[in-house]
């Protein structure tokens, strides 16, 4: 049969069947059903467990097969999803786990056979269904403990074992290891797969199909789809494939995704479109068909089928139109090694060097060993972390030492970098010369990592055993060049025992592009005569391995070169750059570097280099003799060899600096810096008296508008390489000449995502001289003092942009104070001023807490706290708070509000609102809005306000002043838009739908597609002379309707941002992320207008232009959560269950009401409305919006921390996109506020 299942694969589009639950739940059964005869006294419920429907009611198993078979299925699925001791638990089944899943397979066979015998020319197949458990390896369901782990890998193989070894006792033809939501439990079936058929003899065709969790594409432990596909890449699958999730159009770009990656045939069984609001699938079997369709049109996939919701119908019209289309090629093997975390690592020629990160070694690091000791997981995890963030692409993670139980802390710390995507995004190499130990690794490891290492020295058996375990885990493997005679240190030698190890792997199935050989880096210039060739012996070899043992790889720990010459670390330096230079050349594709420890080649002065590579290539017999002399004479690195000077390098050096900094000019800036330090004799007097003078002249310049943001951030570039080329001086000097500007932690506080400002004050403070460390966004109070305890910050930097945000603010203060602790606070962000700072934070802190209104004051801020001065400075800022405490209590005093019963009485006479009856209801997906069709409605003019240059668009371009600097920035901006648009960088995904609706007083009811009404309380303007509007005046009392819409351009932006600043490219991720915001708000314009033409229908005749929908020049308004009419946030909740956001998109809501990713709206929509605001409210009118939200008043303040400030404050009259200070979505000109 297996023949026959290729042959019919390589000829047509195989069709798999439909949902099963879907088909169970239609017969109604009721518990009796599910007992039967055997299970009639058994202690728990047990309706819900479909698969023991195998033993207590087969004919209905029976009955679905056929019905599926005779809709056209080539593949039926066993009825065993569950069918595993683990999921079984639950139901108290566990040893009924072998029985059901033989049974369920033994009914399939059963059908098939019939079905086949009725039409041989059309033979049907029995996939045998694994599910993916309840429980999961890779993730920890204790919040409190992130390393423990409800399910070991040896308990989900044994668990599999029996299960599979059922279905294949039954007659299946496939396992089918499906909805695979965590990669591991996906390994651990695979290994019982490989090792029942090992037991068999026989190979058993296997599918794997992973689900996706959110809308960028991952699996719920975080994986891409790439990553997933890698991770199983090990296992010469049938077919690799996606289900559940998605509807069949939502799940296209990601099956393209797998298909672009994949070396095996796809599969795909889609839902029957997205859940509707009851729960239930509205896509008909003719929507279904087309939408799968597609992706036989496009040739992606081999086996196509269906999953929840999907009924014999659907597969029956799927088999109307598969034989028009031919299957996916299988593509041809590329050998390319790729190794995985949550995130895909391709080692290909492009990538020139994959640099291994060598600090998370016990062996290596003296202060990881201590931490690890100490069981102090949490700091040495931050090593880890470190790596990352300096740019390693592989973790290397060794525990090796005497007084540590090895595997164990193998586990715990793996188990770790786990919790941390930020870690885990990257490969693992499992470091150990303990069998053991690398097992404990491989057993919590998800994605493809590598083993270091395996070697002949032990013989051939155990070589090939380990190998065959390595391949069985899906690793890849690093093969040292030992043999049972011992270390092969000649070139001949490592020739030898590479060519052997080479030919046995892969005459026993290990993939050549998964083995790695370590020729050995062994310390040169020792003295010792046998040690001179060394570095000589690797480069050949490595030259050798690359042209005799195609697609493997090469790697080396390079810091064992230098080690005669420890303490030295100019010499030491120069030997790991000229070394890497010529093994790279030579074919060396990784290695585990220490970036600090790395000169750059060309920079080399030329007499150290060429005593170097004397050495390194043996090229003369005295060689080490002449680099140890030159060494003794060594305490500081040569300058490149000076280029021909343009015109302004005639000035002096200090002249030629701030030309530099000033005008963004890279080119001599290292060759200045190094000048200046000759003829200073200190890296420090460098930066005190020659860069920083530069950079504040350029600080001063940003604070007056005289110079733009693009402009410092060019200048930021400068600045990081001048102290670039400084630092290896720096750390050569003594603590005592330590550059004294201080270390400043910088966080967005927990709940919120936005980071563009707080992304600004990191560049521009580090070109201050402050050393960062960035802990990223929604960061815990807790952590954030805990961090800046541990690594001694002089000053913390809190960002946020949503009112919630300023809550949290205060809460760090307040954990600050319980610690006894005085680290200076900065508070930075659009809704952030120094009013709330003084009323609301600086009170709960005994230490200072001063408020920062751009990324230009920190710098001053802080030289001023920091400075000898500090002590006045801060009893100032405190004085000046008090004052403002004193005149805020002052105002609000003499607040001029009209009671809320008047307020709403005055509205009881004007005219009521017409109702528009929409021509179509309910909820319209926008899964892929094409960037294209929002492009027309970007508003450019806040756009180039965020940068700083205030002004309209298009006459900014034209300004005498600004235009030349606007001009660039647009053309970079319009250049990264047309990326953007072309390579799909950017993802725009919304949801929208129009709902009956009433008002009752100040509410607005929803009515949701199940009929139930859902309450949107609203809050209504008290402020004397003006029209004290609600937004519940626009809905009439019966008979009204109203719009909700969230959406966002942010999918696939913090990727993006993280490749530019990956690259040192902090321009573009600034932009790009200035363009998510851009489009988030062009994205709800195309949609409104789409609204408004196309389902309301209110809007006929000639449509507004472009120009005229961004000025607001159409009937009918959308209000955005925390604008000025709507300023609540949490009502985001109601809009986003009324639309399922989080079901149907990539956009999640955070515990403070914010949308992640931060380029996002959620709001209302009215077919008449005016834009106003609600400005300052009375504390009566507090007290009913919060019994009308059914919270606690002291729960509503905290969600309006500036609802009792002066109306004066708050009050804004301007249409809804001018009001940008307490929106989660504001224009970028409030982000680049701290």
């Amino acid at each position: 049969m297996t023949t026959t299942l290729y042959d019919q694969l390589e000829r047509r589009i195989l069709l798999l069947d439909g949902g099963f639950g879907t088909m169970v739940q239609g017969y109604g059964l009721q518990e009796e059903d599910y007992r039967g005869r055997r299970f009639a006294g058994w202690p728990v419920q047990l309706k819900g467990c479909n698969d023991l429907l195998a033993l207590t009611r087969p004919d209905v198993v029976r009955e679905i097969h056929e019905k599926y078979l005779r809709a056209g299925a080539d593949i039926i699925e066993t009825d065993s999803f569950n069918a595993n001791a683990v999921s079984l638990a639950d139901y108290r089944l566990e040893e009924c786990a072998y029985e059901i899943s033989k049974a369920a397979a033994g009914i399939a066979r059963s059908a098939a056979d019939e079905f086949t015998a009725r039409n041989p020319q059309k033979p049907r197949f029995v996939a045998g269904s694994v599910g993916p458990t309840n429980r999961t390896a890779s993730m920890s369901a204790d919040v409190q403990n992130p390393a423990a782990r409800e399910v070991t890998f040896a308990q989900l193989v044994e668990a599999y074992t029996d299960q599979v070894r059922g279905l294949v006792d039954g007659g299946a033809d496939i396992l089918l290891v499906e909805t695979v939501f965590d990669t591991l439990n996906a390994k651990a079936a695979l290994w019982a797969i490989d090792t029942l058929c090992e037991r068999l003899g026989r190979a058993i065709p296997v599918m794997v199909s992973g689900t996706l969790a959110d809308a960028s594409g991952r699996t719920l432990s975080g994986q891409t789809v790439e990553a997933f596909a890698v991770s199983v890449s090990h296992a010469n699958l049938l077919s690799v494939g996606l289900n559940c999730a998605y509807g069949a159009k939502q799940l296209l770009p990601y099956l393209e995704r797998l298909a672009a990656v994949a070396g095996t045939r796809i599969s795909a069984h889609p839902n029957a479109g997205l859940p509707n609001v009851m729960g239930g699938y509205d896509e008909t079997p003719e929507m279904f068909a087309g939408d799968v369709g597609e992706y036989m049109r496009r040739g992606l996939v081999n086996i196509v089928g269906g999953c929840c919701g999907t009924t014999p119908a659907h597969i029956f019209e799927l088999s109307k139109i598969s034989g028009d289309y031919a299957p996916r090629p299988v593509p041809a093997p590329k050998h390319i090694t790729t190794l995985s975390g949550l995130e895909p690592l391709r080692i290909v020629p492009e990538a020139n060097f994959i640099n291994v990160g060598e600090r998370t070694n016990v062996a290596g690091s003296a202060r990881f060993a201590r931490l690890i000791r100490e069981a102090n997981y949490e700091e040495a995890l931050s090593v880890a972390r470190a790596q990352v963030d300096a740019g390693a692409q592989i973790v290397d993670v060794c525990m090796d030492d005497g007084l540590i139980d090895g595997p164990a802390a193998m586990r715990t710390f793996l188990n770790l970098m786990a919790s941390e995507p930020e870690i885990a995004r990257v490969p693992v190499m499992i470091d150990s010369s303990k069998w053991e130990v690398l097992q404990a690794g491989l057993e919590v490891t998800q994605g493809k990592s590598v083993v270091n290492s395996i070697s002949l020295k032990g013989g051939e058996a155990e070589f090939l055993r380990r190998a065959a375990e390595i391949h069985r885990f899906g690793a890849s493997a690093v093969v040292m060049l030992f043999d049972e005679r011992g270390q092969a240190d000649t070139f001949e030698r490592k020739a030898e025992v590479a060519e052997r190890a080479y030919k046995l792997l892969t005459d026993n199935g290990f993939p050549p592009e998964d083995i790695i050989f370590d020729p050995n880096v062994l310390a040169v210039a020792t003295g010792i005569a046998e040690h001179d060739g060394y570095a000589k012996a690797f480069i050949d070899a490595t030259r050798w391995i690359k042209e005799h043992l195609p697609h493997a790889k090469v790697s080396g720990g390079v810091s064992n070169l230098s080690f005669a010459f420890r303490g030295n670390n100019t010499v030491r330096e120069a030997m790991h750059s000229a070394f890497l230079y010529h093994a790279i050349r030579a074919g060396m594709d990784m290695g585990i570097v220490n970036p600090q420890m790395l000169k750059v080649y060309s920079q080399i002065e030329p007499e150290l280099l060429c005593r170097v590579e004397d050495v390194i290539l043996c090229r003369r017999a005295d060689a080490a003799e002449r680099l140890a002399e030159y060494a003794h004479g060594v305490q500081q690195a040569a300058q490149a060899q000076p280029q021909a000077p343009d015109a302004w390098r005639a000035g002096t050096l200090g002249e030629r600096i701030a030309h530099a900094m000033l005008k963004g000019v890279a080119d001599y800036v290292e060759q200045d810096a190094l000048e200046g330090y000759e003829a200073l004799g200190s890296p420090m007097a460098v930066i005190d008296t020659l860069l920083m003078p530069a950079m504040e002249q350029v600080g001063t310049l940003f604070g007056e508008g005289k110079m733009f943001l693009p402009q410092v951030v060019k200048t930021a570039r400068v600045m990081k390489r001048a102290v670039a080329a400084l630092t290896p001086y720096i750390e050569q000097g003594s603590a005592a000449n330590a550059h004294n500007s201080g270390k400043v932690l910088i966080a967005t506080v927990k709940g919120d995502v936005h980071d563009i400002g707080k992304n600004i004050v990191a560049v521009v403070m580090a070109c201050n001289g402050y050393e960062i460390r960035d802990l990223g966004v929604m960061v815990e109070p807790e952590r954030i003092v805990e961090e800046a305890v541990a690594w001694g910050a002089q000053c913390i930097c809190l960002s946020g942009l949503i009112t919630p945000s300023l809550d949290e603010m205060a809460r760090v203060c307040e954990e600050l104070e319980r610690r006894g602790l005085r680290i200076p606070v900065i508070i930075g962000g659009a809704t952030t001023s120094d009013l709330h700072t003084a009323v609301k934070i600086a009170p709960v802190y005994s230490g200072v807490a001063v408020h920062s209104a751009n990324a230009s004051r920190n710098s001053q801020i802080l030289a001023q706290l920091l400075g000898p001065d500090g002590d006045l400075y801060a009893d100032k800022v405190k004085a000046d708070q008090q004052a403002l405490r004193e005149e805020y209590a002052r105002r609000l005093r003499e607040r001029d509000l009209i009671p809320i019963a008047e307020a709403r009485a005055a509205r009881r006479g004007a005219a009521q609102h017409e109702p528009v009856v929409p021509l179509h209801t309910g909820r319209m997906v926008f899964p892929d809005f094409d960037v294209a069709d929002a492009e027309p409605y970007i508003d450019w003019s806040f756009f180039f306000a965020a940068w700083g240059l205030k002004g309209r668009y298009p006459e900014i371009l034209d300004h005498p002043e600004k235009g030349a600097e606007a001009r660039k920035v647009f053309a970079d901006a319009q250049a990264l838009l047309a990326r953007i648009r072309d390579e799909r960088l950017l993802t725009l995904q919304g949801v929208a739908g129009i709902f009956p609706a009433r008002s009752e007083g100040d509410d607005i009811l929803v009515t949701d597609a199940k009929g139930r009404e859902k309450r949107l309380p609203m809050l209504r303007n008290q402020t004397r002379g003006e029209e004290n509007l609600s937004l519940a005046d626009f809905i009439a009392p019966d008979g009204d309707w109203i719009g909700c819409f969230a959406l966002t351009a942010g999918i696939g932006l913090k990727e993006l941002a993280e490749k530019f600043r990956a690259g040192g490219d902090d321009y573009s991720a600034i932009m790009a992320k200035l363009l998510a915001d851009r489009l988030t708000e062009a994205f709800a314009e195309a949609v409104h207008a789409f609204m408004r033409r196309e389902m309301w229908g209110y809007e006929t005749g000639t449509p507004p232009t472009p120009e005229q929908a961004v000025r607001g020049q159409y009937r009918g308004r959308r209000m955005a959560f925390g604008y000025p009419a709507s300023p609540d946030h949490s009502l985001k909740r109601e809009v986003f269950d009324l639309l399922a956001v989080e079901v149907t998109t990539g956009m999640r809501l955070t515990e403070n009401w914010m949308i992640d990713p931060g380029e996002a709206l959620c709001g209302l929509m009215f077919s008449d409305a005016d834009y106003f605001s609600v400005g300052t409210i009375g504390a009566e009118q507090l007290l009913d919006y919060a019994r009308r939200r059914g919270m606690e008043a002291e729960t509503v303040k905290k969600m309006f921390p500036r609802s009792s400030l002066p109306t004066a404050f708050l009050r804004c009259r301007m249409p809804m996109r001018s009001c940008i200070s307490i929106t989660d979505a504001s224009p970028s000109a409030a982000r680049m506020r701290v």
